[in-house]
């Protein structure tokens, strides 16, 4: 874990205590990690998908700035504007300035993890424009003013009594309602009917984008996408550059690999695919906004760069002990887990994010389970590694007496004086370390020197065996 104060350790210590919440995240992932599992069981070329997966992933970023190109190209010659957006600010004055030329004030949207790293809703909200979360789950989320705790779904730290009196104090306020999942969903429907009806603007994430037809797509259990995107007058798409795709036959791959490791199930109820618009068929207007947001310095990484293949299908998240005991919210971040650990610093910064690194284990159970092959661990130490090298400058005691100790292990010489530099100290001080050196006491806390012996082995070697 990191050595830094706050941050993701003192996330997950809050959220250890709370036992609903990892009795809930613990159900939740258990029950995602077996369908999961059995779903992947029946593909006799499971290995195979997730090298096609992970090589079309490494081309496309490897030849990322001639796809976005191709992209912008076939968008704006099926009728749609691309806008570019260095940053989330940038993206959000995009979408607002959108929704302002055709008078919306209220956006429907759909379940979508960019707008939510670039905060687009409150943003919105700061312009006079109310943005609505149609997902069940984000819906949930957004009115209890909480925050998302997994990618896949962002309320899974809440269970059916909670829901239950969420809506009864919101949405279904006067009303009795029961803890059957059926009709939660069914208060749900009934309030969001109205907003599908009447909004004019809609806003989408996307989980690919095809360069060679300029497609987009969405995959979704509910079918509230499906109606964001066909009935509104404009649809506006946010996406990150990572989630291009170079040719449509690469989705053959893709629709495979994403629904088996996100849902746990062969293919996804909804797949809505658009390119541009067409008259008298879905939106009159269609903008699509590439977003940058920290993702070319990821690139710039040789190793780092893995980060961009993610697809965002939360398998890491279902099988990592690290998060199933911490929840999402320990991770301040959009992107909890493994994934979370090795994307949010290098999108934000390390400095911003420095003890996310160290916020998941090296088991390699995330590797194992990514269906595009990220190297998840690989990454995690690399991450480590350039924090720790960004310190250097930093006074810390544990890393002084760590190099005094590499020093003193360097050299036969400075290692046999120092055994008997630590005779003459007596065994009493040197036995007990926490005593003499407090700075070191999330070390000395549980460990303890050995005693000193009275003889070294190469002391003993030469009385007895001689030079």
């Amino acid at each position: 874990m990191s050595r830094h104060a706050g941050g993701f350790p003192e996330a997950a210590r809050r959220a250890l205590g709370d036992t609903q919440l990892r009795n809930n995240v613990q159900r939740a992932t258990s029950t995602i990690r077996a369908k999961r599992l059995a779903m992947v069981g029946e593909v006799p070329d499971w290995e195979a998908l997730r090298s096609g997966a992970e090589a079309i992933k490494a081309q496309t970023m490897a030849t990322l700035p001639e796809q976005l190109e191709a992209l912008e190209a076939s968008v704006q010659r099926a009728g749609g504007t691309v806008h570019w957006a260095r940053d989330g600010d940038e993206a959000n004055a995009i979408v607002a300035r959108i929704a302002h030329a055709h008078g919306a004030r209220e956006v429907v949207k759909v379940k979508s993890l960019v707008t939510d790293e670039i905060g687009l809703n409150e943003a919105l909200e700061a312009e006079g424009i109310h943005a609505v979360e149609t997902d069940l789950a984000e819906l949930i989320v957004q009115l209890a003013g909480d925050t998302q705790s997994h990618i896949l779904v962002p309320a899974i730290h809440r269970n059916r009594a909670e829901i239950r009196r969420l809506f009864e104090r919101t949405i279904a306020k006067g009303e009795t309602l029961s803890d059957d999942p059926h009709a939660l969903a069914a208060v749900a429907r009934k309030h969001l009917r109205r907003l599908f009806l009447s909004a004019r603007v809609a806003v989408s994430g996307a989980n690919f984008a095809i360069a060679e037809t300029g497609a987009i797509c969405v995959v979704e259990s509910e079918g509230n996408g499906r109606m964001c995107t066909t009935l509104p007058e404009v649809l506006v798409t946010v996406m990150g550059i990572e989630k291009v795709l170079p040719q449509w036959q690469d989705l053959e791959v893709f629709l495979q690999v994403l629904p088996r490791s996100s849902t746990g199930e062969r293919m996804n109820p909804y797949t809505s695919l658009w390119t541009g618009v067409r008259q008298d068929d879905g939106p009159h207007e269609f903008h699509l906004v590439l977003l940058d947001g920290g993702r070319t310095d990821v690139l710039a990484d040789e190793v780092g760069r893995q980060a961009l293949h993610c697809i965002r299908c939360s398998a890491c998240l279902n099988v990592c002990p690290v998060y199933e005991r911490s929840g999402g919210h320990a991770y301040g971040s959009v992107y909890p887990g493994p994934i979370g650990a090795i994307l949010t610093p290098q999108l934000k910064g390390l400095e911003a994010a420095p003890t996310l690194p160290w916020a998941s284990s090296l088991c390699g159970a995330c590797y194992d389970a990514c269906p595009v092959k990220i190297d998840i661990p690989s990454v995690l130490v690399h991450l480590r590694g350039k924090v720790v090298r960004e310190e250097r400058g930093r006074l810390d005691p544990e890393r002084a007496v760590m190099s005094a100790a590499a020093a003193m292990f360097a050299s036969p010489g400075r290692f046999a004086r120092a055994g008997k530099l630590a005779r003459l100290g007596g065994r009493g001080p040197l036995a007990r370390v926490a005593g003499w050196a407090p700075m070191l006491s999330a070390w000395t806390a549980m460990r303890d020197l050995p005693t000193v012996p009275d003889q070294t082995f190469r002391e003993w070697w030469q009385q007895e065996r001689g030079r």
